[in-house]
Order: structure tokens, then sequence, then C-alpha cells
């Protein structure tokens, strides 16, 4: 079949190296070499993997689809699985994915039951479900005229041209980047036109059709692709929340969010991660900002066995703003780990990140690796970076890295961290008061999220938010 032929013509290629490659519109000519005296650069357990999102595919798809695939498939031929020995990993084990039997998600048959039960919501909203968009809803006033909600396909001529020059043109991420590369079925676009502002946020909802079986290890994957291009001017507000379909199912989700935001551009973006307990949830966001633009990101994540949310930003211009506020919460035993990256370029850029993490469970794990880099044109950069955590258990554990990276020399940069339990004075204070000793726990605790659930734009994200991390209390 035609998408079956990705891997074994670009196994053909001589000289691979681990280094990403440039992307490119044109297809790659088979040439001459032997596929075997390409294998010994190839991990067999990632070429099984890729093979099998190939063969899950249908055989057609859009040009920019193609183009990602291609590209990924040759990055996946000389990447290895990874382990606790590479330090992007080294606190973060992935091994109950890798010795799991991952199979791709049906692209055929999705589960929509999801659609009798959903919560209303007053947004434009779309729900994905293993990738595809499974229902889009958006009345005749919600979206301003030459805004563009939905699938690749259904994207007006005028601007598939347009769309098309920004897909597939970021650098390339690890191996997990690339998996969704190999395996997105289809490309949800959100478009935004030059001067527009968009009023009302977009909504999108995530869910697993499929769970696979814990005894068995049957581990589906779904690989869910949004591409976000926002035109000089323009400003919009995006939701997304991702949502188990059971408390313990066992699934892996493997999404890739990319935004472009050009001149005097804004997007306000919240993310919820409310997977199951049993299963794997490792994002992408990758954003690219132009001169003057301004990207706010409020995230809580309080989900999956392994969760790992993966956060690069790019500064292409002056007078940026960059800011990234985030809460996570390990109440079982699980991994939750953020790694960030900041890349300024040009001067006076402006970022500021706050992370906060709480693990209450003696066999739970939080992981920070925050990293700005300050380049040598960056001159006048002001950049905060603080995380804050409370471990409430004996045993449990957290792993923090903030780095800054300041080649330029004149700049205003600042990085911190703090890691403790409760403090007794916190507590002795509300205990002098009549309230016992749980309940003053239980508000503490509460009231260390809310810094970063109040940041959320929107009433009704936020009264989600909050009610969901007390339930989980």
């Amino acid at each position: 079949m035609a998408a079956a032929t990705v891997l074994s013509r670009l196994s053909l290629i001589p000289n691979l190296s681990s280094k990403p490659k440039l992307k490119s519109n044109r297809r790659i000519a088979p040439t001459s070499v032997s596929v075997r005296a390409q294998a010994s650069f190839s991990d067999p357990f990632v070429l099984h993997l890729a093979e099998s999102l190939e063969d899950s595919l249908s055989a057609s798809s859009s040009l920019p689809l193609q183009r990602i695939r291609e590209s990924s498939a040759e990055t996946l031929l000389s990447t290895p699985w990874p382990s606790r020995k590479d330090e992007p990993f080294r606190f973060t084990d992935t091994s109950f994915i890798r010795y799991s039997q991952i199979e791709p998600v049906s692209t055929h048959q999705r589960n929509s039951e999801f659609l009798d039960n959903l919560s209303e919501t007053q947004f434009p909203n779309a729900v994905i479900i293993d990738g595809f968009v499974s229902n889009l809803t958006i009345g005749p006033s919600d979206l301003p005229k030459g805004v563009y909600f939905g699938s690749f396909a259904g994207l007006p001529d005028e601007l598939t041209n347009r769309v098309s020059e920004f897909i597939g043109n970021f650098d390339s991420g690890d191996l997990f980047w690339s998996i969704n590369g190999m395996g997105a079925p289809d490309l949800t676009v959100i478009y935004v036109p030059e001067g527009c502002k968009v009023e009302t946020p977009i909504y999108l909802r995530y869910f697993s059709g499929e769970t696979g079986d814990r005894e068995s290890k049957r581990l589906p994957v779904s690989n869910p692709r949004v591409f976000v291009l926002v035109e000089e001017g323009g400003e919009i507000g995006i939701v997304e929340e991702f949502v188990g379909k059971e408390e313990q199912g066992f699934y892996w989700t493997n999404p890739v969010f990319e935004v472009v935001v050009q001149k005097n551009g804004k997007v306000k973006h919240s993310y919820l991660q409310k997977e199951s307990m049993a299963s794997a949830h490792i994002k992408w966001t990758f954003v690219r900002q132009e001169a003057e633009s301004e990207y706010e990101l409020v995230e809580v994540s309080t989900g999956g066995k392994l969760g790992r949310h993966n956060l690069h930003v790019q500064q292409l211009g002056p007078d940026t703003f960059t800011e990234l506020t985030t809460f996570h919460m390990c109440v079982n035993e699980q991994t939750l780990d953020l790694h960030s990256r900041i890349v300024l370029d040009h001067p006076r850029g402006s970022t500021r990140q706050l992370h906060k993490c709480i693990v209450a469970h003696s066999s739970g794990q939080a992981v920070f690796d925050g990293n700005v880099r300050v380049n040598k044109f960056a001159q006048q950069t002001d950049a905060g970076q603080l995380t804050r955590s409370l471990l409430l258990k004996p045993r449990a554990t957290v792993n923090i890295k903030p780095n800054l990276q300041i080649i330029a020399d004149d700049v205003k940069c600042s990085h911190g961290a703090a890691i403790s339990d409760l403090e007794e004075d916190q507590l002795f204070y509300f205990q002098a008061r009549g309230i016992d000793l749980e309940t003053a726990r239980r508000a503490l605790i509460s009231s260390f999220g809310s810094e970063v659930i109040e940041k959320f734009p929107n009433r009704e994200i936020r009264d989600q938010a909050r009610n969901h991390v007390k339930c989980l209390l």
C-alpha cells in the first residue's frame, strides 16, 4: 500500500545520523543502498512501532501530513527508545510503555459514546477521538468571519497554501514527537486572519476511544495533532482538555500542539490533563513567536501513570512576551514531568515562568527541567523562573533542574526553587482558631494550587479545574 512505502524508501538513504534533518518539500528519491546495511542504525523496537503506525493509516492523506510522516520516518530510523541513561529522561522512566504491547488505535471505527455524556459548554468546541475530529460544535455567531476551525482537509482553497507554509517546518523534537508525526491520522487546524480578535475561546476535548488490558499489556496509542496559525494582530484563546474514559483505563495518548503567532498576535492557551491513572500521556507543545507577540499558557496536570509535557517556545522577534504558569499534582503512584525550553534570540524579550507541584503519594514523583536560553543578540531581556514543590508523604520525590543559559550581557534574569512540606506555623494558625488539622492541611494544599488555577482566563475552566483538584484531595 502507498502509506507503507515511506519507511522502506527512507531505509535506503545512506549516511543517516541522529541529528534532525532540515525540512524539505522535495520527496526523497530511492537509492541502491541495501536496507540490511542500514539496519544497524535502527532500534528494532522503534522500527517495528513505526511500521505498525504506517500500516494503520489510510493510504490517502494531505501533502503536509505526508511531508510530516516522511520527515518523522527518517528520524525514527536513527533514534533509539530513550532510557534513564539519556539526560532528558534521567528521572523519567518510560519502560512501562516500552515493555507493553503497543498497538495503534483503529482509524476506521471510533467510539462515539462520549458524545452522549458530554458536559455542555458555551464555547465553540470539538471532540477529538483518537486524533480525529468526531464532533464539531460551532454556532453561527461563535467565530468571526475568516476564522477556520476543523480538519486540514476542509480548509478553503485560499487558505491551504498559506497554512501549508508553516506545517512541518518546526525544529524536530524527540522520539515521541516523531512517533506522533508518523502516526497522526489527521491534522486539526485553527486559523485566525490578520487583525481578527476572537472573543470566545475554542475548546478542544480529547478522548481515547480504545483502552487496553493491563494484564496482557495491550496498550493502544493515539496521536492527535493540532496546528494553530494566528496572523499579524490576531488574538485567540484555546482550551485543551484531555479526559480519561475510565479511572484505570490503560492507553497511551501522544499529542502534538504547534502554534505560530505572528507580529502583534496573542494566544492564551489553557491546558487540563485529566487522563486515567493507568495511562501514559506524553505531549509536545511547540510555539514560535514573532515580534511583539504574546503567548500565555496555564496548565493543570493530574493524570497518567506517566505524564510528560515537552514545552518549547522560540522568540523570533524583539519585544516578545511569554508567560508559562503550570501546576502538577501526583496523588497516586505516578510520574508527572515538565520539560520546558524558552529560547530568546532578539532584544527586549520577556518571559515569566511559575511551576508548582504537589506530590501526595509515597511512590509519586514530579520532575521539572526548565531551560531559558538568552542568546547573544537578546539584549535587555527580562526573564524570571520560579518553581515551588510540596512533598506531603515520606519517600515522595521531586527532581528539579531550573536552568538559565545567558550569553547576552545586558539582561535581567532570575530563577529560584523551593521544596518543602506544609509549614508548621501555618497549620498552628488554623488550629489556634478551632480548625482541625486535616481541614487545615486540605485548605493549605488547595490554596497552593489556586495561584495557578486562578490564572485560567475563563471562569468555566477555573471552576472545572478547582473542582477536579478538590475531588482528588
